[in-house]
């Protein structure tokens, strides 16, 4: 493609984002960095660029492979960019850690049902 694309539709295109206008507010909110450097939504973008990219907790270092304006699928999206090999694994380590911090968090005791109680009354009818 010879034609220059601007870095919001490159990010709807890619699946970075589900819609322009979602790229855009992250774009304009300091979320997306090119080449180390804040951009406007109207940026035109090439190949070779590298991109920083900040979704919710996580955080994309990709380099642009291929320029596309139009959204495919998610197959066809992927082959457009490349994620750094750090960026991966530090992707995959703080999702683990939030996975664990879930599971620390999930064994909370919860209120005892009818048949708990009972036995509960009885129990301390029992001690008295």
């Amino acid at each position: 493609m010879d034609e220059p694309v601007r870095i919001d539709k490159w990010l709807w295109a890619s699946r970075f984002f589900k819609t322009r206008a979602m790229a855009r507010e992250a774009i304009s909110g300091g979320k997306v960095h090119l080449n180390g450097q804040r951009v406007k939504p109207g940026r035109a973008l090439s190949e070779g660029d590298q991109l920083s990219v900040h979704r919710g907790q996580d955080e994309y270092l990709i380099e642009v492979l291929e320029l596309s304006n139009r959204r495919g699928p998610a197959a066809v999206a992927q082959t457009l960019y490349q994620e750094s090999e750090e960026s991966r694994l530090k992707r995959e380590r703080m999702a683990e850690q939030r996975k664990l911090e879930r599971e620390e968090h999930a064994g909370r005791e919860r209120r005892p049902d009818k048949r708990q109680r009972r036995h509960l009354v009885r129990f301390k009818q029992n001690m008295e």
